[in-house]
């Protein structure tokens, strides 16, 4: 986990500038990786104390636009954000649970990205998501 100069140090390398709220918001998501904003809000609170909606929002939409987090939103999920940045990684999702885990592409380097018809788009980011159970759920349902 990186310290507190480790994000200090990728805030001004975006060239964000370093404000307790920042730093506490990229601490959580180094933290918790997928974790929903609620979760974030409830963390950051835990360690400032009074600190709005509004304020972590604002933040999440700035660590995302700088590339320091990833939003990410399976279908039927609230947006989650994780700091697994600068691959192009998938998800594994539980139908059950809702738990989601990082998974690399299957071959190569980001072999996604090369569609079989691109329609002329460039395309830099592939969205992949596996669903199934988790193995929790997976042997609640062989009970």
């Amino acid at each position: 986990m990186p310290t507190t100069s480790d994000l200090e140090r990728m805030l001004r390398g975006v060239a964000l500038r370093v404000t307790r709220p920042r730093v506490a918001v990229l601490s959580a998501v180094h933290d918790h990786p997928h974790a929903d904003t609620d979760s974030i809000i409830g963390i950051v609170r835990g360690s400032l104390g009074g600190v709005s909606h509004q304020a972590v929002y604002d933040v999440l939409r700035a660590l995302t636009a700088a590339g320091l987090v990833r939003r990410i939103q399976p279908p039927g999920s609230v947006a989650r954000y994780e700091s697994r940045v600068g691959d192009n990684h998938h998800h594994v999702v539980c139908r059950s649970c809702g738990a989601i885990a990082d998974v690399d592409c299957a071959v190569g380097t980001a072999p996604c990205l090369a569609a079989s018809d691109d329609h002329g788009f460039v395309i830099d980011e592939a969205e992949v998501i596996y669903w199934g159970l988790c193995p929790t759920c997976f042997t609640a349902t062989r009970s």
